[in-house]
């Protein structure tokens, strides 16, 4: 609400282009069409043309709920925008904070560390969030400087949700245990990791074989660990292997450093990698390495 009143002032003052708003009813609370059409109606109080999607998310996903409502929520916004539109997400700078925990806490590494973008493409659609320097509470004090009543979503105080526990508890905890100012460090750290995480990326782009050519594993054995690894990610990527993880990239790497004519690795989505001669191929799962491999 803030992200959208503050837009709507912009244009107001002729300092930005024409905007409207699109209001996600994800349908997973009684009483959210309601939500949605009242927030329509304070928007288009402020001048800010605004109109509700309803998008459906899938039941018990295996990804869990607050992903796949987030997969739902991009791809409404996606489908909802024109071509060449800029959609404007609120994260605040809390977002990010928690964002990085989150990474931390899976083990995912620079990538994930970096937290969000500030400009992104998903489903061929470009997102900002303008807000990610701006603490949270600032938002809640624009809305209530503007006198506009906002919405509290109960799923944002339900512990089920992993990123409602370290909100709630983790990182109150780290700024009563280690002082104030816990939020922005991890901000900066996003920051530093996006940077880093980045120019690696480059990279290891320049390296990659082309799409569906095999790897060599002497050209893999030569470069260090940090490009190694993102080389084979986007090879695995490239090939239809849906987002590996450290253990699948780790399994992988047994065939370029502890090859001993061991049988391939089966992977997600009916992949599987093997070495013959000298490189990796990804094939159907199921098939062996051949004899003779080296």
């Amino acid at each position: 609400m803030a992200l959208a009143l503050a837009v709507a002032h912009l244009i107001s003052r002729g300092r930005a282009p024409a905007a409207d708003a699109v209001v996600i009813d994800h349908q997973l609370q009684d009483g959210s069409a309601v939500v949605a059409e009242r927030v329509v109606g304070q928007l288009a109080r402020y001048g800010l043309p605004a109109r509700v999607h309803r998008v459906r998310v899938e039941a018990n996903p295996a990804s869990g709920m607050e992903a796949a409502a987030r997969e739902a929520r991009y791809a409404g916004l996606a489908a909802a925008a024109g071509p060449n539109t800029l959609i404007l997400l609120g994260h605040t700078l809390d977002d990010q904070a928690e964002t990085v925990l989150l990474g931390l806490a899976r083990g995912s590494g620079t990538r994930s560390l970096a937290g969000m973008r500030e400009r992104m493409v998903v489903r061929g659609a470009e997102f900002g969030r303008p807000l990610l320097g701006v603490r949270r509470v600032v938002t809640a004090e624009a809305c209530h400087d503007w006198q506009v009543a906002v919405w509290h979503d109960p799923h944002n105080q339900d512990k089920r949700f992993t990123r409602v526990r370290v909100r709630t508890s983790v990182l109150p905890t780290l700024e009563a245990e280690l002082g104030p100012g816990i939020a922005e460090a991890l901000a900066r750290t996003a920051a530093l990791a996006m940077a880093d995480a980045d120019e690696l990326d480059a990279q290891a782009a320049l390296l990659q074989p082309a799409r569906g050519e095999p790897l060599p594993v002497e050209a893999l054995q030569r470069l260090p660990d940090a490009l190694a690894t993102r080389v084979l990610r986007g090879w695995l990527v490239a090939a239809g292997v849906p987002e590996p993880g450290f253990r699948h990239l780790l399994a992988v790497r047994s065939l370029v450093d502890d090859w001993h004519g061991q049988r391939g690795i089966d992977l997600p989505a009916g992949k599987q990698v093997v070495r013959r001669e000298g490189v990796l191929l990804v094939a159907p799962g199921g098939h062996a390495s051949l004899p003779g491999d080296r």
